[in-house]
């Protein structure tokens, strides 16, 4: 690194293709930053990236409170260590609404994975985002990828909105469950079912055995009458146990399954072209409205047709239409 200053485009490339943890962090955070000056650094820099992304195996993983996600992915990422992998683990933190606070406390929940050096924990701060999901968390994904991790694992807060978003940016989705008191659908929506990849009961041991293995039968007929999202892939019904490292592997050995039915079948590398396309949308809305209300005469005409169509005064239609002949967009309604 050349002197104490932010590093050059080449000293982010090299240090971060070269997995030198401190630049990683350092990018991570360039990308993650708000400013217009680091924003065209940031995207030079994934673009010089690029090529050296996209190899390693992108998991998403949800579960409802107190399922053990913490646990299951310390020790998941454990296994793979053992097998020579290197983890990158990318928590998405809830911020808090009231202070713009954040809880990164990812390393204290995934202990012996935090201290090993072939993975890396990186809590991100949702910053009130779409359901929790952090702006930034696939330029992220291409930055550990670029630094030699192939196996990327994208934990989501809860189960709503999230899950949706970080299903449309990974290979495989994982959802944990625990085996429920009587209704064992309750808490999980049929959503998040039908985007599953597989899902894994939890906390498998000891006298919870038997009514670990009734939910997964329970499961497994619900997904039995919900169609596939795959023709190649009907999603299976585990259990597990974090704690006595009990199904982990069977679980692993399915990911890798998947993989390969998807890649036979041509659908691996569509799925990742349609989210990077996706993606591409996605930022195009992003700048269009943030260049729409950096114009200080569009921003207050924007105020001034918020307030009619929250008053009921006019259309949310004819509101855009409005907003869009200020720009020379056009003004037509319904388009």
């Amino acid at each position: 690194m050349a002197g104490p200053g932010a590093p050059t485009l080449e000293e982010y490339a090299d240090g971060v293709r070269a997995g030198d943890r401190a630049v990683l962090g350092r990018a991570i955070t360039l990308i993650e930053s708000a400013k217009d000056s680091h924003l065209a650094q940031a995207q030079a820099l994934l673009q010089r990236l690029l090529p050296h992304t996209g190899k390693a195996h992108r998991i998403g993983i949800t579960g409802v409170p107190g399922v053990g996600k913490s646990t299951a992915i310390d020790q998941l990422g454990m296994n793979l260590v053992e097998q020579g992998h290197r983890v990158a683990v990318l928590a998405v933190d809830p911020t808090s609404m009231r202070s713009g606070g954040s809880i990164l406390g990812d390393k204290t929940r995934m202990v012996r994975l935090a201290q090993s050096r072939s993975a890396f924990i990186r809590p991100s701060p949702t910053s009130g985002t779409l359901g929790g999901v952090a702006r930034k968390t696939r330029e992220t994904m291409l930055l550990v990828e670029a630094a030699g991790f192939d196996v990327v694992i994208v934990e989501t807060v809860g189960v709503g909105q999230s899950e949706v978003a970080v299903a449309a940016m990974v290979d495989f989705f994982l959802v944990l469950l625990l085996a429920g008191g009587g209704d064992d659908l309750q808490g999980i929506k049929r959503g998040i079912i039908e985007i599953a990849d597989l899902i894994a009961i939890t906390k498998a041991d000891g006298d919870n055995v038997a009514r670990a293995r009734k939910a997964a039968a329970v499961y497994q007929g619900a997904l039995g009458i919900i169609t596939p999202s795959s023709s190649a892939w009907v999603p299976p019904v585990l259990t597990i146990s974090a704690q006595a490292n009990l199904g982990l592997h069977e679980m692993w050995a399915k990911v890798l399954e998947h993989r390969e039915r998807m890649m036979a079948v041509g659908e691996f590398q569509a799925r990742r072209g349609a989210q990077a396309v996706d993606w591409m949308h996605d930022l195009l809305q992003q700048r269009l409205l943030a260049a729409l209300q950096a114009d200080p005469a569009v921003a207050a005409r924007m105020m001034e047709l918020e307030n009619e169509v929250r008053a009921g005064l006019r259309t949310p239609a004819l509101a855009v239409a409005q907003l869009l002949s200020l720009v020379g967009l056009g003004g037509k309604v319904g388009t």
